[in-house]
């Protein structure tokens, strides 16, 4: 299907209402998994013309999204990656760990950016970052598309190390530690691995390793909880 390739119109717009100078784009990975961390890649790539054919990286085949993941590398200005490992979502629920995720990217640029844009509509890092959200981001702007496809070719790229190097039988380099039959067919036999999100839903549909689901205690943490499981229960 023909799409529209990203622009720095939302870039542009922050540099002449606010000042700012540094402009990052952000995305995040993983937050509908059952297992492996929820990664947000922060990406400055300036005014340049984007390499062709980037746009969100779920509209790319994994070859192409690979090869231009590689590329961007190069061709960005700069980028950094942060993680929230799925202790951390289990303890703090995903809005907060996506936070998390998002400081450590943004703090691992080699300067701070004056503006962030958001991939989506909610917020969810909040002062004191200047932050603008867009919906679908990761299509419409060049810096939030660069953001998701190296952020999502990297987490791939662990959760296919993690099936090369123990866990073959949950299919992770197929489906990344989404849903899939061969997850949860995997699940049921041999229950949850050390990289699985224990306090999600899914494992009150698995007898034998629902003694496993942890319950997070904080009621701050569960109120800051969006909905990122929702719709993946068996």
């Amino acid at each position: 299907m023909p799409y529209e390739p990203p622009t720095h119109t939302v870039e542009r717009s922050l540099r002449a209402t606010s000042g700012a100078k540094v402009v990052a784009g952000v995305d995040e990975v993983g937050r509908g998994a059952w297992a492996g961390p929820v990664t947000v890649c922060a990406a400055v790539t300036g005014l340049r013309r984007a390499p062709e054919g980037l746009t969100d990286s779920k509209l790319l085949t994994p070859k192409r999204r690979t090869a231009l993941a590689a590329e961007l590398e190069q061709w960005v200005t700069a980028y950094a990656l942060g993680d929230a490992s799925p202790e951390e979502i289990d303890e703090l629920g995903m809005t907060a760990a996506l936070r998390l995720a998002a400081v450590r990217a943004l703090e691992g640029l080699p300067v701070r950016p004056d503006a962030v844009i958001l991939d989506g509509k909610h917020d969810y890092l909040g002062s004191p970052w200047q932050v603008r959200t867009v919906i679908k981001g990761d299509q419409s702007c060049i810096a939030v598309a660069a953001a998701s496809v190296i952020a999502k070719v990297r987490r791939d790229t662990l959760m296919a190390e993690l099936e090369a190097e123990r866990y073959a039988a949950y299919g992770f380099a197929a489906n990344a530690g989404y849903p899939s039959p061969v997850h949860k067919a995997a699940l049921e036999e041999l229950g949850p691995t050390p990289y699985h999100r224990l306090s999600w839903s899914y494992l009150d549909a698995l007898p034998r390793w629902r003694h496993l689901k942890k319950v997070r205690l904080s009621a701050e943490a569960a109120a800051l909880e969006s909905g990122g499981q929702l719709g993946f229960d068996f």
